[in-house]
């Protein structure tokens, strides 16, 4: 199939699609004309790559997962172990965040209600 049919099939832009086949993530083979062609399968895989981009990887993280790309959608059992582990891994880097976006918010409350007790500081409207 060419790019626009798949764009289509899939539900993202040829832009998209590009820029998948730029960062190692699709592949495609081109007609004597130029165009880009696509094999049925990379309607699956373009699933999986919104799926995976969806929940907070990266394309290199995708790339690393190329063996399970072209599987049956990621979201359904079996799953692919590399894509499990990677999931895991995103997971423990965003908790962190979050614990430090925590910490950072605790303290700015703390500022807050600081300056607000202040009798000699007073708001200045915007």
């Amino acid at each position: 199939m060419r790019i626009g049919e798949l764009a289509d099939a899939a539900g993202v832009s040829t832009r998209a699609l590009r820029y998948y086949e730029q960062r190692g993530l699709l592949q495609s083979r081109r007609q004597d004309n130029g165009y880009r062609t696509y094999d049925d399968s990379a309607v699956t895989r373009v699933h999986n790559i919104r799926a995976l981009l969806d929940a907070g990887l990266n394309a290199d993280d995708i790339r690393e997962l190329n063996t399970c790309l072209d599987e049956q959608p990621l979201d359904h059992v079996p799953v692919c172990q590399e894509a499990y582990s990677l999931y895991e891994q995103r997971l423990r880097a965003v908790r962190a965040k979050l614990a430090a976006l925590a910490e950072v918010e605790s303290k700015l409350q703390a500022k807050v209600a600081e300056f607000r007790n202040d009798p000699h500081y007073s708001r200045r409207s915007a």
